[in-house]
């Protein structure tokens, strides 16, 4: 546990690798506006953390004593958004920066078992926002007025030995808001850093808080944790605290599959894979393959004659799907996406290769990502699949005239019947 000092340590600028030449410029203009206009303002948060171990800032967050209106007063192209947080987002030269108000204890009338579910009581110094900072290395301020950094809960100290540790108790911490435990898992993953003994403590043993998250905040954690580049590390965390089953139960109970187990492992070096390549990645991809396993535990391994077998994977991908809802809200547009994915699959495999069909799903938008799903599944060592996935990459790599003979089965015939030329021909 460790707690905020009510005098942070000031960091002079010669002491520490923060400089505005870090900084974007939008996030600049934010901070020398509100100063202007007689108001506190500071970075703080993943920037400044970011900066200071040699890493580029995905963003860069700041805080105020300006309330949200009063930001959203003084800049042009602001939104007021959130209802547990109230935020103002500033969009400024193509780049949106994040102002948060100073936060203050909340009172206890904002609270529901221990857990924040209102927390927009605004404080009047930075002194009393450090208070409300979750891990000491995000309490952390850069002051643009003589660009010194306040270490209120020597988070220097802990960025310096790569320890994620919490402000406070985390007994108290985690029951105010369990996602806190998702964070820490993830930023052990992104930092490579070992989260603290105490902060580490409860973990496993509170995990079960998370249902009581909304579902749809838990899909935007889901996000942050497995399409950031660092799918494999989070993965390997979430396991060792337990915490993989509270989001995706389901999969949980399939890893035991060698088979399916490769193909989640595949999946997470693949997502990865993309981001050092800067590649897009797409959740749809990525929850299709993460779904697939429990989801072939619904289909029957032999379905008889006649069976509709798209029917059949629609009505087991509603059940999974309905039942992961309950854990990790996905939303329909991204729904749909693995849907398509899933019914290519029958497509793509088994005796279905008439020319018509093959060519019109070849036309299909999910046709490439349901193929690249199809190649993951035989490297995971699916051999049901491994024909198919051989004949579509001899498919996908021929011309047209070559595509003629493996789409036409009486055209192969006559061409296995036809006399081989004489070599003496070719002298």
């Amino acid at each position: 546990m460790k707690t905020v000092q009510n005098t942070p340590i000031r960091i002079p600028r010669p002491d520490h690798t923060l400089s505005r030449h870090h900084i974007s410029q939008a996030a600049l203009d934010v901070l020398y506006h509100l100063n202007r206009a007689g108001y506190q303002a500071f970075l703080v948060g993943g920037g400044v953390r970011d900066v200071l171990i040699g890493r580029v800032p995905k963003d860069f967050d700041v805080v105020t004593n300006a309330h949200p209106e009063q930001v959203k007063s003084l800049f042009h192209h602001c939104r007021l958004i959130g209802r547990r947080f109230l935020l103002a987002h500033v969009h400024l030269r193509g780049e949106m920066v994040e102002v948060a108000t100073f936060r203050a204890h909340h009172g206890d009338d904002a609270t529901e078992n221990g857990r924040i579910v209102r927390d927009n009581v605004y404080a009047s110094s930075v002194d009393e926002d450090a208070l409300r900072r979750d891990f000491t290395i995000n309490a952390l301020y850069y002051d643009i007025r003589d660009f010194s950094v306040l270490d209120y809960a020597n988070g220097m100290a802990d960025l310096r030995a790569g320890l994620i540790r919490l402000v406070g108790s985390p007994l108290l911490r985690y029951q105010e808001d369990p996602v806190r435990m998702l964070r820490a898992v993830r930023f052990a993953a992104k930092l490579g850093f070992r989260i603290e003994p105490q902060t580490a403590a409860p973990i496993s043993e509170l995990g079960g808080l998370l249902s009581n998250i909304p579902p749809a905040r838990l899909f935007e954690e889901v996000l942050k944790l497995f399409l950031s580049g660092h799918a494999v590390q989070s993965f390997v965390q979430l396991q060792h605290y337990d915490l993989f089953k509270q989001l995706f139960p389901y999969t949980e109970a399939c890893l035991d599959d060698p088979i399916m187990g490769t193909l989640i492992d595949l999946v997470l070096r693949n997502t990865d894979q993309r981001k050092i390549e800067n590649k897009p990645v797409a959740p749809g991809f990525f929850l299709a393959a993460l779904l697939w396993p429990p989801l072939s535990r619904f289909l029957p391994e032999n379905p008889g004659k006649g069976i509709n077998q798209q029917e059949l994977l629609l009505n087991a991908a509603q059940q999974i799907l309905a039942k992961q809802q309950v854990h990790v809200a996905i939303p329909r547009r991204i729904i749909v996406v693995m849907q398509d994915i899933w019914r290519l699959q029958l497509r793509l495999t088994g005796n279905r290769r008439g020319k018509k069909k093959s060519l019109s799903v070849l036309e299909h938008p999910r046709f490439r990502a349901a193929y690249d799903f199809l190649l993951l599944r035989a490297n995971a060592g699916d051999e049901q699949v491994a024909a198919d996935v051989d004949w579509w990459t001899q498919f996908l790599k021929t011309n047209d005239p070559e595509r003629e003979t493996l789409l036409s089965p009486v055209a192969r015939k006559k061409r296995s019947r036809r006399p081989r030329k004489s070599k003496k021909g070719h002298e």
